[in-house]
């Protein structure tokens, strides 16, 4: 056990010890290391002005991601490498083909959310770096402007997400992914601070000690509901349990005649899977919050909160799937209706953590629809959300399964 978050940055590794769990990455970057380029627009992941670079070691490569650093907690980027817009320009001073692009384009008006589209740009163009308008639209739909000058900005994005082939990031991906793999280990993360404690199994057999000795813990997967409790309500968590690196969790599985998401399995990775089952579950996902939400955000953690505004449990529940919850008394597996007993209240037993989900895939002759309802179309919380399956027999319906969660407040 180790109580020092280690994470990479600017070709360094760096150590820090004696971290509140409940400090944000973007506070930390502003308030404590000077780096102030990332801006705090709303404090719960709707704005983009805050968006950091998070890269991880997938294989022998190193993968990026977009995230908000105001409702990242800051253990949470042990590990990985910590990318801001500070770290995007070269040694010598030239500017990241990126940011060359949003002046090239005169993308920029007052300048406060500019960092934050620079960022989601920059995490494109190290990964699929599409350039076709939906693309960029959905890759930018978590970035808010205010001063309303998109189309400079898409333009701009447009020209930069294939122009990333000589920056000093690409020169530094073998150094970084040597970093990367020399903190990697299998010694789980235990962090303090006055009086609260964060910890980050890497096992499931170790979150299940932990959830024996700290019952009242709070299970923390993506931190985008979670970090709203510390950012918004203000309140202080006194005992984290973090599953983000129990590689147990971050399965997703071909069982035949279901698919396994293990609960640590965010929207981003498990977009593709759920896509292949039905268009309209991948659509539904797509437009779940923004990139930088679904990149952070998980399944099992929407499932586990059993928030009235979660997206996915309406369109799961109507494809029959399984929960799997597990403690140290083994798995129990339950309908996913079930689980939902009343308005914040949920069947899981103390020692009792949401471990997988088994989503059934769709036979021939069933039919799937689901609907999502909200005020804007992108990155909105739904007023309503809604699905139904039915299965044929002829031209006879044999069974009938509908579910629905709705907000009225947000229309």
């Amino acid at each position: 056990m180790r109580n020092k978050i280690r994470f990479v940055q600017n070709g360094q590794i760096r150590e820090l010890e004696n971290v509140d769990p409940n400090q944000t990455v973007l506070n930390f970057l502003r308030y404590e290391d000077a780096q102030t380029g990332s801006k705090e627009g709303c404090a719960e992941g709707d704005c983009g002005a805050c968006t950091v670079v998070l890269g991880e070691l997938k294989g022998d490569e190193v993968q990026y991601q977009a995230v908000n650093a105001c409702i990242q907690f800051l253990p949470m980027i042990d590990g990985k490498e910590l990318i801001t817009v500070e770290n995007l320009k070269s040694d010598d001073g030239h500017l990241h083909p990126v940011q060359q692009a949003m002046v090239d384009a005169n993308a920029t008006q007052c300048g406060f959310c500019t960092p934050g589209f620079v960022m989601s740009i920059f995490a494109e163009a190290q990964g699929k770096a599409r350039s076709d308008l939906q693309s960029i639209n959905d890759v930018l739909a978590g970035n808010l402007c205010r001063c309303t000058g998109y189309g400079t900005i898409i333009e701009a994005a447009r020209n930069a997400v294939t122009s990333d082939t000589s920056s000093h990031f690409q020169a530094r991906k073998t150094l970084t992914a040597e970093l990367l793999s020399e903190l990697a280990n299998d010694e789980m993360l235990a962090t303090s601070g006055a009086n609260n404690q964060f910890f980050a199994p890497t096992t499931t057999s170790e979150l299940v000690q932990l959830l024996d000795t700290h019952p009242e813990a709070t299970i923390l997967a993506g931190a985008t509901d979670i970090g709203l409790w510390v950012t918004k309500k203000h309140e202080r968590l006194q005992t984290l349990i973090y599953i983000g690196q129990i590689k147990e969790l971050k399965q997703i599985s071909d069982e035949g005649d279901f698919i396994r998401v293990g609960a640590g399995v965010s929207y981003s990775e498990a977009w593709e899977i759920l896509q292949s089952l039905s268009s309209d579950l991948g659509e539904l996902i797509r437009r779940i919050a923004s990139t930088q939400i679904r990149n952070s955000g998980t399944i099992g953690g929407n499932i586990a909160n059993g928030s009235p505004i979660g997206d996915t449990p309406p369109a799961l529940i109507a494809l029959n799937a399984t929960l799997n919850l597990q403690s140290s008394k083994g798995v129990r597996s339950i309908a996913l209706e079930d689980f939902f007993i009343e308005y914040g209240k949920q069947d899981l037993l103390s020692g009792e953590f949401v471990a997988s989900v088994d989503i059934p895939k769709i036979q021939a002759q069933q039919r799937f629809r689901t609907y999502k309802i909200s005020k804007r179309f992108d990155q909105d919380i739904s007023a309503l959300c809604a699905a139904y399956s039915l299965r044929l027999e002829g031209n006879t319906v044999a069974t009938y399964a509908f579910a629905m969660a709705e907000w009225p407040e947000h229309l």
